[in-house]
Parts: structure tokens; sequence; C-alpha cells
């Protein structure tokens, strides 16, 4: 596997969206506050002849300006990017033959689902006028909407990993990896934007931890000698 080089080439993937053409007319006002927005992801601003779902993941992931709806948006990102991680883990509980990747898999569900209700109590907290829909940042349209049921699913980054056979921790490792890196760009883009001390300490738990689950992941891959 590739060193961490994920936060360059996914930003390279949302600046390489954000230039494409076929976007509907673009809202000329700017950031809107939480309250204000009610139309989904997928009403304005679609890319004809793109996968809505490879488009909403990395749209996403920009979780735009130092705004004041900032903390909004990267608590709606990463509660959906924890429940990806926590869908994969529980399978590795049951097709995993390895005591390693069970013990791995019971500490992610154990934190995130921690990590998830904190950040659900700071978003009723910060955000009551908000409403139930997650909210993501639209970088061609230039402010805040709400995310679609896709673009939630998307964020998830989880996937079926396959038949609980000697390929399973492989499949694992290369979901869980690049799942976790994404994580990561989201903590230390959080820890340059946001201004409550609450995010930024969440910020470095899950860069501290995440990072040091991607290292182990590779050692064991290595270890092991399973090769794709």
């Amino acid at each position: 596997m590739q060193p961490i080089s994920f936060k360059n080439s996914l930003f390279a993937i949302i600046f390489a969206i954000a230039s494409l053409g076929g976007v509907a007319a673009c809202s000329p006002h700017g950031q809107h506050q939480a309250e204000s927005q009610t139309s989904p992801a997928t009403d304005t601003g679609a890319i004809p002849g793109m996968d809505h779902g490879n488009m909403d993941h990395s749209m996403a992931m920009d979780l735009g300006p130092a705004d004041a709806n900032y903390d909004l948006r990267f608590v709606d990102a990463m509660i959906p990017h924890h429940q990806g991680a926590i869908e994969m883990a529980k399978e590795a509980q049951q097709k995993s033959q390895r005591p390693e990747i069970k013990q791995l898999a019971e500490a992610i569900i154990k934190e995130q689902e921690r990590e998830i209700g904190q950040l659900r109590q700071w978003r009723q907290a910060w955000y009551p006028q908000a409403g139930d829909r997650p909210m993501a940042y639209h970088p061609q349209m230039g402010h805040m909407m709400e995310m679609s049921p896709e673009q939630t699913e998307s964020m998830k980054m989880s996937q079926d990993l396959g038949a609980a056979d000697g390929e399973f921790d492989l499949r694992l490792i290369d979901a869980m990896t690049p799942h976790h890196e994404g994580a990561v760009v989201m903590a230390e883009d959080a820890l340059s934007k946001s201004q409550r001390p609450e995010i930024k300490e969440l910020a470095r738990n899950i860069i501290a931890s995440q990072q040091r689950e991607i290292e182990q992941m590779k050692q064991w891959r290595q270890s092991w000698k399973i090769t794709s």
C-alpha cells in the first residue's frame, strides 16, 4: 500500500470535479445559514453523466470555509463516516478468524459509537434550528445545502467485504485503511478551521487513534504476507 498521501489526492479529486461543467445556475448569496437550507443536494448543481455517489462523496469531504456553520458540516460528515467504519467492523467480528482483527473491530466500534453520541449531543446543543437532515458544503455552488440520502450513504465509505474466506482480512484492511485516512483528512481540516475546543480535541483524538490503526493494519498486511 502507498504511504498516506490521501489528503492531496482527495482534494485533487474535489477540485477536478469542481472544475467540470454542466452545473445548474449557482446561488449568488454565498454562505447560507443552517436554518435556511431546504433543497437537497440532488435538486440543483448536478453534473450530467457523472456517478452521483462518487460526486456526492467528494463534495461531502470538502467541508467548506471556516464559517458559522463549519462545525455543523463537520459533525454531519463525521457521523455517517463513523457509521460506515462501524458497519465494516461488525462484519469483521463475524467473519475474520484472526483475534487481532476482532480486537481492532471491537475498538473501532466502541470508540466511534462513543464519538457519534458526542457529535449528536453537540449538534443539538449548537445548532438546534438545523433540522434533522445532515448538511454539506457544495463547492460548485459555493454554499451549504442538505445532503441527499445517496450522499449520506456514500459518506459512509462502507462496502460488503465478501465471504469469510482466506482473503477477508485483506479486503477489510484495504477498505478500512482509506476509510481511516478519510477521517484523518476531515479531522485535520477541523483542526485548522474550527473555533471550538471540543471539536479540536476530538479531531486530535481521531488523528492519533486512526493513524495508529492505519499503521497497525499496514504492519499486519506485510507480516501476514497477504497481497492483492
